[in-house]
């Protein structure tokens, strides 16, 4: 829990204290190029989801964060995994994030639009979608919740192998490990 805590609350704080500095420093409309044209900063604000969408439907947005914050305060009181640990606190600190934005920012409490500021230039020649400190961390943890699931990592600590997500230790493979042979008397290990 101390580490899903203190990766939330570093998620949030960053994610914070960038949006303070882009409302201050940054205009919209007028990107600034930083690293040689690989990322644009440009003040952005958004009262939908990823690539603006549900503009219309902003306050079912904090519903929904509502919830997902609801359920990883519950798995959190079961967690034992440090790797899922990192993983809900990513994505608990960006949903903060965000929900803070549609609950404080203007045009009002639950229609709050959310600051976005980094665009990643694009091979193409166009750019990315703009986005955030805590977009980001949402989706750096999902891809890790995903990861961690693909290897049968569970959230107790422990882990899962085998086709059918089996442990490791299954009943008939202890079974048959130690099988004797009846017409020989040797023992035939699995």
């Amino acid at each position: 829990m101390v580490v899903l805590g203190a990766t939330a609350l570093i998620a949030l704080a960053l994610d914070q204290w960038v949006k303070h500095l882009s409302t201050e420093n940054l205009e919209e409309h007028h990107p600034v190029r930083i690293l040689g044209g690989l990322i644009y900063l440009s003040l952005l604000r958004n009262g939908g989801a990823a690539f603006s969408f549900g503009t219309g439907f902003t306050w079912v947005f904090p519903l929904i964060t509502l919830v997902v914050v609801g359920w990883i305060v519950w798995m959190a009181t079961k967690l034992r995994s440090v790797p899922w640990a990192l993983s809900l606190g990513l994505v608990l600190g960006g949903a903060l994030g965000n929900l803070g934005d549609r609950l404080f920012r203007a045009p009002g409490p639950f229609q709050g639009h959310v600051v976005d500021m980094i665009s990643v230039f694009a091979p193409e020649g166009g750019k990315f979608a703009v986005f955030n400190i805590a977009d980001a961390c949402l989706t750096v943890g999902v891809c890790l919740a995903v990861l961690l699931e693909l290897t049968g990592r569970q959230r107790d600590g422990s882990r899962l192998s085998g086709k059918a997500g089996k442990n490791t230790t299954t009943e008939a493979g202890t079974a048959e490990a130690g099988k004797t042979d009846a017409t020989t008397g040797t023992e035939e290990r699995a």
